[in-house]
């Protein structure tokens, strides 16, 4: 009954939206149509489960926490229905109601909820009040007016507008309100957020343009949005704006935000991670819809920087955290991977949009590899927790967060998740697209034919799948069934990864219980017959375990080793294996895999399981193998669920390659204290050294946000011992971070309980990106302190001490 009564609304909208849409050509848009999420109903085990959670979970918090934060409260200041100042921290946290808008909005047409419902209209009632009577909507600049000027975000700007290609943010968050607009009058059919959002877009369209302001986005994502108007209304003029505002890019602007260059002049991937993916989502959508061969040319070859040198095995994008995005090709760290979950789903986008333009699976299988894996990571089983950057490794420093100051990621999950069912089909006029397995119901049009497709499958457990076709009439058309790069002996397009052996076991498909014959194209196995009721699709796609190596020039990852199955990627973590040193085993290069489903552990799972060696440094420098274990792998996406420690994706297959045992040594043996406790204090101790002083790959002890102060760490020993030298690497992430290299340090050792400084050999030293060393007249001591001077206006910190 309730999808009917979805499929009956669904129509409704339809009829309604015909009266306020200019009626375009299919041909002014995309040549591949998605099947839209309204028309599939997910009926699996893995999907479904995560999508409800979303909607009775993940959403009403992300609502909570806007309220208990401040976000809607600024909405109510600005209102004029309370009183105060700015509550909260960034001038772009109203984006992330008008995300969570959306969001729930999705989650109606699959969960209809008249309480969430009325929520919203409650909600919009107040973003309506909030909106200047101009249509400028901008909490911050609008509650600062109330107070004098007194409150402005120092990165608002004077005058409207005037530095939204810094950090504004004005732009940014209208894009997002206008994707929630969209959404809400799509699942409600109610104009009330749609009408604000036209009276905003109508004063930007009066404000910028060839002979107006000529200001590119700071965060791109306006684009979006107006394209979404623009196909909701049919007012061009959206449409021309949004190719403004892409036109207008560089060439003399920043590479952190896309405007160094020319939007079609772009070839390489860079800067901000998120900003990026927004920015060629918008292009693919003017490209589209305007047939830009310039948009495309660019976006195609930015793809390809993308996929061959700067992605993830996981599909995460975005190797560096200060700036939150791309670094050099094949440069990519593993445990200071960023890999931001906006991000993954930003790539997300690209890539469907891609493929809606190309029709080529490639591009799914990049869109399949980031959803199942690095996309999937950033929620927890539970809905409430969740990840911002999503490390590939991790010495225990890492775990999901219920909120942040700086909220995009859980409310773009929120957003994300309800929308997957529009991933799994599209159509042409003459073919349907199978690009996800997922089962499901499905209710889709191919030309004029209206065909209810059912898919069963259990995937990315089972690499069974079964599709039954029941058009209305016995018709003519494509079934094109997505062949995975997985399943094709292809890790991901472009060789950046590949499988270390091939797998001979071919791909079956039966129609009706017969073998079929297919042609391949562009990764499809296409099967042209005329289709009628009932007719059964199956397939078979042979899913064994499978080793991934890197290409020698990502050097984090020479001698390792990933794995994965079907789609997914697997880990090491700590619960499964050895607690506390699990980063430091390795296995054979010929190690042999086996699998098996679990439904007891993390909600049901497949693992792996392979032997390993711990491995551990001796005292004269070498490293050993010690005996052999039984090694446990789950899917990387669900790490941190059972608290934080570590974890491990890319697994060493030499002993040169692992952070083996610490050899006993004195500085390992010593107890470890310090003015400052934290968790990375038994860092300073553990032998692992750094490639330089900014080496995220390696864990590292810090003082921050503490400067200008004397701070110390000290070694107790387990019985006096007779020192004479000692070395230290120190941390500093300059120029961005907040962490130098201190002013000075000295050696200290305990004399009859009084601190006394060594009688140093040779002077000291404070070097950056090497280590200091210090030799001293011999002391025979119970305790060694290192004393540092940190900078007057930086922290610092220590990768590793060393006494001898």
């Amino acid at each position: 009954m309730q999808r009917f009564n979805i499929v009956i609304l669904a129509a409704i909208v339809a009829l309604m939206m015909e009266g306020c849409i200019k009626k375009r050509s299919s041909e002014e848009d995309y040549p591949i149509t998605p099947v839209p999420f309204t028309s599939v109903k997910l009926t699996d085990s893995f999907w479904a489960p995560r999508i409800k959670k979303n909607a009775e979970i993940t959403i009403p918090i992300a609502f909570r926490y806007g309220e208990s934060t401040g976000r809607i409260k600024n909405f109510e200041i600005a209102a004029g229905l309370d009183t105060g100042k700015f509550c909260t921290i960034y001038p772009f946290d109203d984006s992330d109601i008008f995300k969570i808008i959306e969001g729930a909005s999705y989650s109606l047409q699959t969960y209809p909820d008249p309480k969430m419902e009325s929520y919203l209209d409650t909600l919009i009632r107040k973003i309506s009040l909030a909106q200047e009577d101009d249509g400028y909507l901008y909490t911050n600049r609008t509650i600062a007016e109330m107070h004098g000027g007194h409150g402005l975000h120092e990165w608002a700007g004077k005058n409207r507008w005037e530095l939204d290609s810094i950090m504004s943010h004005e732009l940014y968050n209208l894009g997002h309100l206008y994707e929630a607009a969209v959404a809400h009058y799509q699942a409600t059919g109610k104009r009330t957020l749609l009408d604000i959002a036209i009276k905003s877009a109508d004063l930007v369209c009066k404000d910028f343009g060839p002979d107006k302001a000529k200001v590119y986005p700071g965060h791109q994502v306006i684009e979006i949005g107006l394209v979404k108007l623009y196909r909701v209304t049919g007012e061009k003029k959206y449409l021309d704006l949004a190719r403004f505002f892409l036109d207008i890019r560089g060439p003399k602007g920043k590479q952190y935000n896309q405007a160094h260059k020319k939007v079609v002049d772009q070839t390489e991937a860079v800067g901000h991670s998120v900003r990026a993916t927004y920015m060629y989502s918008g292009m693919a959508d003017i490209a589209a819809i305007e047939k830009d061969k310039d948009y495309l040319n660019a976006i195609t070859k930015i793809w390809e920087d993308i996929v061959y040198r700067k992605i993830y095995v996981t599909g995460g994008i975005g190797a560096t955290g200060g700036n939150e995005g791309f670094a050099d090709p094949y440069v990519l760290p593993n445990m200071s991977a960023y890999c931001e979950t906006c991000a993954s789903i930003g790539n997300i986008f690209t890539n469907q949009r891609l493929f809606l333009l190309h029709g080529q699976a490639k591009y799914i299988d990049v869109l399949e590899k980031t959803l199942y894996n690095s996309m999937l990571s950033g929620v927890s089983l539970s809905a409430d927790r969740f990840f911002y950057p999503n490390p590939l490794e991790s010495n225990g420093q890492h775990e999901r967060s219920a909120w942040f100051g700086c909220a995009c990621c859980p409310s773009n999950i929120a957003r994300f998740l309800p929308a997957i069912p529009g991933y799994v089909y599209a159509v042409t006029g003459k073919a349907l697209y199978v690009n996800l397995f997922i089962s499901n119901s499905a209710l889709v049009t191919v030309g004029k034919r209206k065909i209810n497709v059912i898919q069963n499958a259990n995937l990315p457990w089972d690499g069974r799948v079964e599709i039954s076709l029941n058009p209305e009439n016995p018709e003519k058309f494509d079934l094109k069934i997505r062949i995975p790069g997985w399943a094709r002996n292809e890790a991901l397009p472009g060789g950046l990864y590949n499988f270390a052996d091939q797998n001979a076991e071919p791909v079956r498909i039966r129609v009706n219980g017969e073998n079929s014959e297919f042609q391949m194209s562009d990764g499809y196995a296409v099967i042209l017959r005329k289709w009628k009721f009932g007719d059964k699709v199956e397939i078979n796609f042979p899913m064994p375990v499978r080793k991934v190596v890197a290409d020698e020039r990502v050097k984090e990852d020479i001698d390792k080793m990933a794995v994965q199955r079907g789609p997914v990627i697997y880990c090491l973590e700590w619960p499964d294996n050895s607690k506390d040193n699990l980063i430091s085993y390795m296995i054979k290069k010929d190690a042999v895999f086996t699998t098996e489903f679990v439904p007891t552990l993390l909600e049901g799972t497949q693992v792996i399981k392979t032997s390993g060696f711990q491995t551990k440094r001796t005292l004269d420098g070498n490293v050993k193998m010690l005996v052999e274990d039984t090694l446990t792998l789950i899917p990387y996406a669900l790490w941190n669920n059972r608290g934080a420690g570590q974890m491990k994706v890319w697994i060493p297959t030499s002993t040169q390659t692992t952070h083996p045992l610490p050899a006993p040594t004195i500085s390992n043996r010593s107890k470890v204290r310090a003015s400052k406790i934290t968790k990375e204090l038994f860092s300073v101790n553990d032998q692992m050294e750094p490639s330089n002083s900014n080496d995220k790959s390696v864990p590292y002890y810090h003082w921050w946000p503490d400067k200008n102060k004397i701070e110390w760490v000290e070694y107790d020993f387990e019985e006096p011992e007779t020192i004479s030298k000692t070395k230290v690497y120190w941390f500093d992430d300059g120029p961005i971070g907040g962490c130098r290299i201190p002013v000075g340090w000295e050696i200290l050792y305990l004399d009859e309980n009084i601190w006394e400084p060594v009688q140093s050999r040779i002077a000291y030293r404070v070097t950056k990106n090497g280590w200091d060393s210090l030799k001293f007249k011999p002391v025979k001591t119970s305790a060694v302190k290192i004393r540092v001077y940190l900078n007057k206006d930086f922290s610092g910190g220590i990768y590793e001490w060393v006494i001898e």
